[in-house]
């Protein structure tokens, strides 16, 4: 069992881990341990000792016990003004007006499974064990039920609230978290992801220090700070120290709240934000926060990360693509915009499928007035100018192709010139008494009515279900604005998931990829709906290494957007090659967003080649065990993805230095006894390239802009020395000493020719 109580102790055990705290005499919970598994026995040393309290501590009860003080206890769940001034999970007045609450032991039970909500998406519980422990508050029947689901092979302890109002009068609450938990301090640093619009999940380390670091939201999950986090004691590494991992099954404004407290305590809370927070509950009525997700590791970040990937992929992603490879798309967005034609699609959807194209998907346009942003949002009339045959006759010409078809949609939001904001302007989120503030030059649509979710529901599912499309991008480009209160975020998001399940647990055959401007709405709470979510309009492979790379500590691959564009890139202007754009990109959901035609001839054969070599790693780079590489260079980045025969290795250098020493390569996790072949995949250099060095090898002088240069570029490459080897285990283990790359003293058809921003793919398959 993974759940076992005592009289009054709680022990929630997983493969590697456990959880234990216990009643104290008051009837608080008390936190005793969480982190590597231990034995069963006496928990004595466990225990926090407090004979003496400090001088300025407010005593819970002094006639009872003159040492016991909330504020120096570590515990599961506290309250307001009973001595406890940490940052407290609830803040809820009370049927006497105040904000004082004592919550106490109630009662528990022991569920098979997860106790299913009624609001909220949560993880599936099978095989998982739930312990509940319901607390009463010691003056009114108000009561909280602290929920803790066990993924025994997860290594995942699930927790979430309930908040009941068993009294006459109503109470109201301001704050309610999903958990809180207490740890002694280790000198930890909380690593968070943050950024921006096409600058999404950029790891951020800080020290923790006295006082509180919070990590909020107070729109949607957002581009600048994802609702997971990360405490490490202050050693560790990639492969080793302690981590502790937190998310949010959740879409909407959060809080996480790491304090470190006078007693040497620290305390992590997460949940809704409470900015502008209001809910009230009148008698009979219950909250139910959002399902919050922590793991622990003692094999460092990877570790962690590992338990996150396994939970995400068996826990929280559902449907027929749940484990199931990802079709290699092209999106036609970056190749048209707005101005497209019929003849136009199928043009560039058959010059995908020449590449190796599996899926054609359709962007945004092709509905009402759509030709800008500025107009036909809301609209789901398809625009006869451009797809004279409608989406269905498209996407039977698309299939006839023998491609799959998939469409863009942005159901939240309105256009004010559009047919449905004509008709319907109540529809739209905006107060009467003053002017609205437009995002992308739209508004959004108010989901907690009931007719705006019918009206979603049903345009999107008549489009579904009467033409051929396997998958859906479903876009959100803007911020929530010109909302009532905090509360109604939270019925937003509930009204928000209603629809998805409405229109996609009938139709699980459809990949789903969440989309909002990028990675904005890039969590778990989305990804219990959608398949994938695209992480960043930002195609830059550089941009994207601190973007998938952020997000691979707490998402698994599989759930990450990933596309080979044009270069310069049209987000940074850099100008990377071909087959790096092509190696991040393969550690991902891996798609096309470019036009072919804008390829030379020899791109359009190396990029052929390239998703060839793909579908041969597909699985191993979307589902194998993942890990981040420490390669002791800060301008190296080094990633492994690795299944029961086959390991695919990723290295990209950003920058090259002058008279480079020679690379060591180590390969994580083989058998040391087993023997494997390492090959390195084809990586084309061009002939520009190389530019003012090509007069030294050549019996003429050729200008960098000359016409014969241009035309030798367009047709002809050649190939970067390529590493192969046959060794054991235990050697590639040892480190694989690669042969040297150019110095700028000469050429050598056994040296490595790539500059900044190359990338090398290693494929190593065991015999």
């Amino acid at each position: 069992m993974s759940i076992t109580v005592s009289e009054s102790r709680f022990r929630l055990d997983t493969a590697d881990t456990t959880y234990l705290f216990q009643k104290t005499a008051f009837g608080h919970l008390e936190s005793l341990h969480y982190g590597r598994k231990i034995p069963e026995g006496d928990v004595e040393s466990l225990r926090y000792k407090h004979e003496i309290p400090f001088g300025s501590a407010v005593l819970y009860d002094e006639s009872k016990d003159a040492s016991y003080c909330l504020d120096e206890l570590p515990l599961e769940w506290s309250g307001v003004g009973k001595g406890d001034f940490r940052t407290s999970p609830i803040e809820i007045r009370m049927p006497d007006g105040s904000f004082t609450c004592d919550f106490v032991y109630d009662s528990h039970r022991v569920e098979t499974g997860a106790p299913k909500m009624q609001t909220l998406p949560q993880s599936t519980g099978e095989e998982a064990e739930s312990l509940i422990v319901t607390l009463k508050d010691a003056v009114f029947p108000v009561y909280v039920d602290l929920i803790y689901t066990v993924y025994e092979k997860e290594n995942v302890i699930a927790r979430r609230a309930v908040v009941r109002n068993e009294a006459e009068e109503p109470v109201l609450l301001n704050q309610i978290m999903s958990y809180s938990l207490d740890l002694m301090d280790r000198s930890y640093t909380v690593t968070t992801l943050s950024g921006a619009w096409i600058r999404e999940a950029h790891v951020v380390e800080r020290p923790l220090r006295a006082g509180a670091l919070v990590n909020e939201s107070t729109s949607h999950s957002q581009h600048g700070n994802n609702p997971a986090l990360a405490l490490a004691v202050q050693d560790a590494t990639e492969e080793s120290g302690d981590v502790y991992g937190f998310n949010l099954l959740y879409s909407g404004n959060h809080r996480t709240t790491v304090e470190l407290g006078q007693a040497g305590i620290v305390r992590i809370t997460g949940g809704v934000n409470p900015h502008c927070f209001l809910w009230e509950l009148k008698k009979g009525e219950s909250f139910e926060t959002p399902e919050a997700v922590l793991t622990y590791s003692c094999r460092g970040k990877n570790g962690m990360s590992q338990n996150f990937h396994a939970f995400v992929q068996n826990r929280v992603v559902r449907g027929d693509w749940q484990k199931k490879e990802r079709p290699i798309l092209i999106n036609n967005w970056e190749a048209n915009f707005f101005q497209f034609r019929q003849n136009s699609l199928l043009r560039l959807a058959q010059q995908g499928k020449k590449l190796g194209c599996e899926l054609f998907v359709l962007d945004d346009g092709w509905f009402g007035a759509r030709n800008t942003d500025t107009a036909g949002l809301g609209d789901y009339t398809v625009n006869p100018k451009k797809l004279p045959n409608g989406l269905d006759g498209l996407g039977k010409r698309i299939n006839e192709k023998g491609m799959q078809f998939g469409l863009w949609f942005e159901p939240e939001n309105v256009n004010d010139d559009s047919d449905l904001y004509r008709a319907h302007p109540d529809w739209a989120i905006q107060r009467p008494n003053r002017k609205p503030s437009l995002g992308r030059h739209q508004k959004l649509l108010d989901l907690t009515k009931r007719e705006v979710r019918d009206y979603i529901v049903e345009n999107v599912t008549k489009i579904l279900d009467s033409c051929p499309i396997s998958y859906v991008k479903w876009d959100m480009n803007r911020k929530v604005s010109d909302f009532l209160d905090g509360a109604f975020l939270h019925r937003y998001l509930i009204g928000y998931y209603e629809v998805l399940t409405r229109i996609f647990r009938p139709r699980q055959q459809i990949l789903f990829e969440g989309c909002a401007s990028g990675g904005g709405r890039f969590d778990l709470g989305q990804l219990c709906f959608s398949q994938q979510i695209w992480s960043s309009d930002d195609t830059d492979p550089i941009e994207r290494l601190k973007i998938q790379g952020g997000l691979s500590l707490f998402y698994p691959i599989s759930t990450m957007g990933a596309h080979v564009s044009l270069a310069p890139h049209q987000q940074t202007l850099r100008n990377t090659p071909l087959s790096t754009r092509f190696a991040v990109a393969a550690f991902g959901a891996f798609g096309l967003e470019l036009d072919p035609k804008d390829l030379t001839p020899i791109e359009r054969k190396s990029l052929r080649a390239m998703l060839e070599t793909y579908r041969t790693i597909r699985k191993t780079c979307q589902f194998g065990k993942f890990s981040r590489v420490e390669t002791g260079n800060d301008y190296t980045v080094q990633w492994q993805a690795q299944t029961e025969k086959q390991t695919v290795v990723l290295r990209v250098k950003t920058i090259v230095p002058a008279a480079q020493k020679n690379d060591l390569l180590e390969v994580k996790g083989l058998s040391p006894e087993k023997m494997y072949t390492l090959e390195q995949v084809s990586t084309p250099l061009f002939v520009s390239g190389f530019g003012t060095l090509l007069k030294h090898i050549l019996p003429v002088t050729i200008r960098s802009y000359s016409h014969l240069l241009l035309a030798v570029n367009k047709y002809l490459k050649m190939d970067d020395y390529k590493e192969t080897y046959r060794a054991s285990g235990a050697q590639f283990m040892a480190g694989i000493r690669l042969h040297r790359s150019f110095i700028g003293t000469g050429y050598s058809d056994k040296m490595h020719m790539q500059g900044d921003d190359s990338a090398m793919l290693f494929i190593i398959t065991e015999e």
